[in-house]
């Protein structure tokens, strides 16, 4: 049963990651992050071009999981002037940044521990 979730969420995982790419997010990476981190199964890392790109982007993943029953664990927390927004589903933490962000935070680096479940073609 356990496997079975896991590849059940392996997949929506990916799926998520596709619709960011889709959308035009930039360098899109999924990580497994079970055996390092006790609070969520898996990050999805995005870079994202604007604050309205951001908004944009989040509208369209909010309804994607929302037609799929996934539950938000809180109402997006953003890091000073959005350039750096998070979605808490419980089992997966969607990070969206700016380029700035993304590069100071470099949370690749800090989990690459973990297993990559998607890579965008841009990475």
């Amino acid at each position: 049963m356990e496997d079975t979730v896991k590849n059940k969420n392996d997949e929506l995982v990916k799926d998520t990651a596709v619709i960011l790419e889709e959308h035009k997010a930039r360098e899109v990476a999924a990580i497994d992050v079970r055996e390092q981190n006790s609070w969520t199964d898996y990050f999805i890392l995005a870079t994202v071009n604007s604050q309205g790109h951001m908004r944009g982007l989040l509208k369209n993943i909010r309804g994607y999981l929302t037609d799929r029953g996934i539950e938000f664990k809180n109402k997006y927390k953003h890091v000073d002037d959005y350039s750096w927004l998070f979605i808490d589903c419980g089992f997966m933490v969607i990070h969206l940044m700016d380029e700035e962000t993304r590069q100071f935070y470099d949370l690749e680096k800090l989990w690459f521990n973990g297993r990559s479940v998607y890579s965008s073609k841009s990475s």
